[in-house]
């Protein structure tokens, strides 16, 4: 008996155990964060490996993540919440200001990013820097840029915005590699113009919690950029391979047993692109 209430010790301080940062969040991300761990608990099993560093804790980060599904932001953010911080995203001026939505987005601390203000691309990319570098909760981006349309879900080339902010605001990258929320919800379709375009998305995500999909969710090691400038031609392209490879380095792990293609078949995924970073 006494072995089973030391595991649940454990397992309760590990699920509650909060950075100082993640205290100090406005208490509406938290409630968010709070109900996005519950959907996800619903739709399936979360199970996460790794972990932040205690010296990365309270601190200017970058998680950056494979992107697998339109279920998945929802997965990593519970992830990041079981290892105990509240990771924000660099969100669109335009959703920031919608209403009812953008009143809590902008209440919970995003980093802002206004395209049509009239800013040129390189006083936006020094804001963005800027904001980084004082931040105290780690961004979590896509250095994709999109749902990978590789036949085996593997990564996509990517771009280097990540990269490039990662040396500009002089802050370290956490590669998070994840597998099964794929299963959770269908790609479904570029654009929604009638009914018909969500009901892939629909029929997919309630039975979900039939199927039971395993989440898995992996916080690897920092990559060593220390060695690259952000002024050196080229460092932004390294440093992106870098972050690319240790991705998908951790994401070989979590699907050992299906490295190819995906067991499950989504049938609405473009399969028309290649990844060069697939072991």
């Amino acid at each position: 008996m006494l072995l089973p209430m030391v595991a649940l010790r454990k397992r309760f301080h590990e699920r509650t155990r909060r950075s100082a940062s993640y205290r100090d969040t406005p208490a509406v991300w938290r409630t968010m964060l709070a109900i996005d761990e519950r959907v996800v608990d619903v739709m399936g099993t979360l199970e996460v490996t790794g972990d932040l560093d205690e010296t990365l804790r309270d601190k200017p980060l970058i998680l950056a993540a494979n992107h697998i599904g339109v279920f998945d932001a929802l997965v990593l953010m519970a992830a990041c919440r079981r290892i105990g911080v509240a990771p924000r995203f660099m969100l669109a001026g335009g959703l920031l200001d919608a209403p009812l939505l953008g009143t809590a987005l902008r209440g919970s601390g995003h980093l802002r990013v206004d395209r049509g203000s009239g800013a040129t691309a390189i006083e936006q990319f020094l804001h963005a820097s800027e904001q980084l570098r004082a931040s105290t909760v780690p961004l979590l981006v896509y250095p994709e840029g999109r749902i990978s349309r590789d036949p085996g879900l593997w990564p996509e080339r990517g771009k280097t915005g990540a990269a490039r902010l990662a040396l500009a605001a002089g802050v370290p990258v956490v590669p998070v590699s994840q597998w099964g929320a794929h299963e959770a919800v269908y790609w479904g379709t570029e654009t929604v113009s009638a009914p018909r375009d969500v009901l892939p998305l629909a029929r997919s995500g309630l039975t979900s919690p039939m199927r039971r999909p395993t989440f898995k969710v992996h916080f690897g090691a920092p990559v060593d950029l220390s060695d690259l400038d952000s002024g050196t031609p080229g460092a932004p392209w390294q440093a992106h391979q870098r972050i690319m490879r240790a991705i998908t380095g951790g994401l070989a792990e979590l699907r050992r047993d299906e490295p190819d293609v995906p067991r499950f078949h989504d049938p609405t995924r473009p399969t028309d692109a290649s990844s060069p970073w697939r072991p």
